[in-house]
């Protein structure tokens, strides 16, 4: 016999589902935008968190997959001409990824088309302010 669900799991059930709900429609609207420039999801998850030089391993934990996969879609950006594999300047055994001109732009032409017509885009700043505040305290960090 089954029992009903306490109130406590029908609310975090709920609230997963709002929370997938919301990601999958974040991934559906980055998928058209990339289209859109001619980039896959990957490639635009990729120039997206490209904020300054950083490592494969940084990259790959801004975009939450495994450095492995980031280094097939920085191939990829790389053949582009929008990414360059540099010497790290303080790390003789890693490189650092630096946009090129054209992928400096193409990133910001790309940044422009995510705010336009946004899941998120019904939201005041304040409360997408307080919606990452709440999401950053229910992740959980090691």
């Amino acid at each position: 016999m089954t029992t009903p669900l306490e109130p406590p799991a029908i609310a975090e059930r709920e609230l997963c589902g709002l929370v997938n709900g919301l990601a999958q429609q974040i991934a559906d609207h980055v998928r058209e935008r990339a289209i859109t420039l001619g980039l896959t999801a990957a490639q635009a998850t990729a120039l997206r968190e490209m904020t300054g030089p950083m490592t494969m391993r940084e990259l790959a934990e801004r975009m939450s997959c495994e450095p492995s996969n980031a280094t097939f879609i920085v191939d990829k950006l790389e053949k582009q001409g929008l990414i360059e594999r540099r010497a790290h300047p303080t790390d003789r055994r890693a490189k650092q990824l630096v946009l090129t001109l054209e992928g400096n732009v193409l990133r910001e032409r790309l940044l422009e088309l995510l705010v336009q017509d946004s899941p998120l885009a019904g939201l005041t700043a304040q409360q997408q302010r307080a919606l990452q505040d709440l999401l950053e305290q229910a992740i959980i960090r090691p």
